[in-house]
C-alpha cells in the first residue's frame, strides 16, 4: 500500500462537471473524504462544477452513481464512503459489491468513476485517510478524477468514435 499521495496531475482548464456521489454513514470521515476531494478538485481543475449527492450508506452508492451517469454524463464521478470492519463479513460483501459495482458501471459508460469507498479495519485507520495528510484519499480522489478526465479528454480528441 503507499504511503504517500500520487504527484498531482496537470491542471486542466476548460470548464468540466464531476459529480461526487457520497455516503453519509460514518460521517466524521465521509465528509472530510468529501471536503477534501472538493478542495483538491478546485486546485487541479479550477473551471469544474462538482456536484455532491448523498446517500444513507456505501451498498446505495453504485445505484445513484448508475442513476447519474445515464442522465446527466459527467466528465468523471467520484464515489466516496467509509466502511469500518465488524466483527462479521458484512463489511467484506458491501466493500466487495460496490467496488464490482462501480467497476462495471465505468465499463459500461465508459466514463472514469473513481473508487475511493474505503474499507478500513478501525477509526485509527479510516482517521489517517479522511482526515489526515499523508494518506488523504479523498485528495487522491481528485487527483485520480483529473488524471482521467484529461486521459478521456485526449481519446476523444485524437481518437474519436468510428474513425478506427
Amino acid at each position: 500500500m503507499s504511503t504517500a499521495l500520487p504527484p498531482k496531475p496537470r491542471i486542466i482548464g476548460p470548464r468540466t462537471r464531476v459529480c461526487i456521489v457520497a455516503s453519509r454513514y460514518n460521517e466524521q470521515f465521509s465528509d472530510a473524504l468529501v471536503e477534501n476531494t472538493i478542495a483538491e478538485l478546485g486546485e487541479l481543475m479550477p473551471n469544474t462544477r462538482v456536484d455532491v449527492i448523498r446517500v444513507p450508506g456505501a451498498f446505495e452508492i453504485p445505484v445513484v452513481a448508475a442513476a447519474v451517469l445515464k442522465r446527466q454524463a459527467p466528465a468523471a464521478l467520484i464515489a466516496l464512503g467509509v466502511i469500518i470492519k465488524g466483527a462479521t463479513a458484512h463489511a467484506d460483501l458491501v466493500a466487495k459489491s460496490v467496488v464490482d459495482s462501480l467497476q462495471q458501471l465505468a465499463i459500461e459508460a465508459q466514463l472514469p468513476v473513481i473508487n475511493e469507498v474505503l474499507l478500513v479495519e478501525d477509526e485509527k485507520q479510516a482517521y489517517a485517510r479522511c482526515i489526515g495528510a499523508n494518506l488523504n484519499r479523498g485528495r487522491e480522489a481528485a487527483r485520480a478524477a483529473t488524471a482521467m478526465v484529461d486521459v478521456f479528454q485526449e481519446i476523444n480528441r485524437t481518437m474519436p468514435i468510428g474513425t478506427r
